[in-house]
């Protein structure tokens, strides 16, 4: 999920080459593959994608120039009545909760690419509990899991003994996350805590942590702002701070750009892509230095994760 919820709205396009590697594949040419835009990623069928090719990037040119994605965004935030944050917390709290929902649970009511996203994010979920366990048992450690969704990584956590703190914008999410909690964990086993859920955007989050964990927000914050979310959750974390983010490049740039041709109905949220170099600047800024890396993609999803730890 995003803004301060949770690993939502990863970028998601079809990629030949599923892997979780700790450094970006990059093809060499621009073969032919199926694109499936952000804003549909979540409603499509294998009927409704949209096919390009290196010798369409040409003709495609011209359609680019003609999408005005950014007034459909000015027209989304004027029926909230507010920027990028409004129009998220509306999103996930409304239209966007349901389709979310389904994608981080275990419905079969999910079509291709929604099945390939839950893969994709309990890669991501996955990846994160071992760069933690690497470092040995987590219990009693204080966790900051910031934009917590429904639960997909504060759940995991509790179940190690991790003391969790658990916020998102929506409050629909943080409902979701607060039952499914409770349902899973087994709350009468010595070491397992009820984490503590709260609605919260990023800006408001407070408190000092072991290590602080916020999986694909990013994604709803451009660059300019984002460095300051970066600073923010780095200053509540004491040794970890741990964030994926849909990574920029010029491969996945052209792609994003493909999916802004295709609103769809969901009037799904804004996506901003990250360069890798940018987040670590960012870092570094505020004194802390990565100290881990890795991608997860699969067909429909791309995500980058990085650990970084104070200088």
């Amino acid at each position: 999920m995003a803004f301060a919820a949770s690993l939502s709205s990863p970028l998601h396009f079809r990629n030949p080459n599923p892997i979780f590697s700790p450094k970006p594949t990059r093809p060499a040419t621009l073969r032919p593959l199926l694109a499936v835009p952000p804003s549909l990623a979540s409603d499509v069928d294998s009927a409704t994608i949209a096919a390009i090719g290196g010798g369409s990037v040409a003709a495609l040119a011209a359609a680019l120039s003609l999408a005005d994605p950014e007034r459909r965004r000015k027209l989304q935030a004027e029926e909230v009545g507010g920027g990028d944050k409004e129009v998220v917390k509306d999103y996930f709290n409304k239209s966007g909760f349901e389709r979310w929902k389904k994608i981080y649970g275990e419905t079969d009511d999910v079509n291709t690419v929604q099945r390939d996203i839950r893969l994709g994010h309990s890669k991501t979920v996955e990846n994160v509990m071992k760069m933690l366990l690497d470092e040995g048992p987590l219990a009693g450690l204080t966790v900051c899991d910031a934009g917590c969704g429904t639960g997909c990584l504060a759940i995991p956590l509790a179940k190690e003994g991790a003391v969790v703190t658990a916020s998102d914008i929506s409050a629909a999410m943080v409902a979701e996350a607060e039952k499914q909690a409770r349902e899973q964990l087994d709350l009468g086993k010595e070491g397992v805590i009820l984490p503590k859920f709260e609605v919260s955007d990023l800006e408001s989050l407070g408190g000092k942590y072991d290590t602080v964990v916020c999986l694909d927000v990013l994604i709803h914050y451009p660059q300019s702002k984002a460095d300051g979310m970066i600073a923010h959750l780095a200053s509540l974390a004491e040794n970890r701070l741990l964030l994926s983010f849909a990574p920029k490049t010029l491969y996945y740039d052209i792609l994003k750009r493909i999916g802004e041709l295709f609103p769809g109905p969901s009037k799904a949220t804004r996506a901003y892509l990250h360069s890798e170099a940018d987040v670590e600047r960012a870092l570094k800024k505020v004194g802390w230095r990565i100290r881990k890396r890795g991608l997860t993609t699969t067909q429909f999803y791309f995500s980058r994760l990085v650990e970084a730890v104070p200088m």
